[in-house]
């Protein structure tokens, strides 16, 4: 899965980097452009091969991407961890969001995805009140009220989205909350990049297993290389938001990062041609108005 609204865990929060918001932004959408192409790609390029294949190159590439720029720095000490059964859960966890994710991408457009999963830190708040005991403001309640009826708008009955594929998008959302909830217990004590790192190699290693009864010789050089585009968007994606969230605070960047759901429309228009309807587009508006508010209430409350 490309999209993401995960704060990197070592996003700095300090009012010395305001100067630095407007390259943060910037870093923030490029990111957004690049998983959301990675996503239109994985979408087009499951036409003539199985969703597992697409996961198996995307952490194909973080996997060794990852391991070949910590390597000549940290040596052997880039894979030092203070819970092995942490970064096995964390990793599991997303290779099992990312696999639902194909699934989802190969059934339903683009736009609609990126919308639904939009969710997430909504989500999140939910899980905050209820599993992590935090105290949750009733405007944000309303605002996690108001994403998920955005999100029904989105998978309605009748609409352009098959129900049952849509209801599959919400486990993705839920499934990704609960790994970013165990990735902020995470950070506590482990290192970014090797947690990074685990998640590349765990989420390889479970699609090492499954292609192999999924296999489907690309027939090829552009299937080939749209494989590999999907990783390296992917992985590059993930980078420019560490980037972004390092050269500004969360509260600053985090908004920009609805500005997948505009690229993967444009990106469902020119790869699919597909626009969606009325109901869809309102629904969408809704889950990013209502993210973007939740995020600006949390923002303030810690400041």
């Amino acid at each position: 899965m490309g999209s993401s609204l995960h704060t990197p865990p070592n996003a700095l929060q300090s009012p010395a980097r305001a100067a630095l918001a407007g390259p943060g932004i910037v870093f923030a959408v490029l990111a957004m452009a690049s998983l959301s192409f990675s996503d239109a790609t994985s979408k087009w390029v499951m036409l003539s091969v199985t969703p597992v294949m697409v996961l198996w190159f995307r952490y194909a590439v973080q996997a060794v991407g990852t391991a070949l720029v910590l390597a000549p720095v940290r040596g052997r000490a880039m894979w030092r961890t203070h819970s092995l059964r942490w970064q096995l859960l964390r990793g599991l966890l997303m290779v099992s969001c990312s696999l639902l994710a194909f699934y989802c991408l190969q059934r339903m457009p683009v736009a609609e995805f990126t919308a639904t999963v939009m969710l997430t830190p909504l989500v999140l708040t939910a899980l905050a009140r209820f599993v992590m005991k935090e105290q949750v403001s009733p405007l944000r309640w309303l605002m996690v009220v108001g994403g998920l009826i955005g999100a029904m708008l989105v998978i309605r009955p009748g609409g352009q989205v098959d129900s049952s594929v849509g209801w599959m998008a919400l486990t993705v959302v839920v499934t990704y909350a609960v790994f970013q909830a165990v990735t902020s217990h995470m950070t506590r004590t482990e290192d970014p990049a090797v947690m990074q790192l685990y998640t590349g190699w765990v989420g390889w290693a479970v699609s090492t297993l499954l292609v192999f009864n999924a296999w489907v010789t690309p027939q090829s050089l552009n299937e080939w290389a749209l494989l590999l585009l999907v990783g390296l968007a992917a992985t590059l994606g993930q980078y420019l938001l560490i980037v972004a969230f390092s050269k500004a605070p969360a509260s600053v960047v985090s908004p920009f990062l609805y500005t997948g759901v505009g690229f993967s429309t444009l990106m469902g228009w020119w790869l699919f041609d597909h626009i969606p309807d009325a109901l869809a587009f309102t629904g969408m508006g809704l889950v990013v108005l209502c993210g973007v508010v939740a995020g600006r209430i949390k923002g303030a409350a810690k400041a």
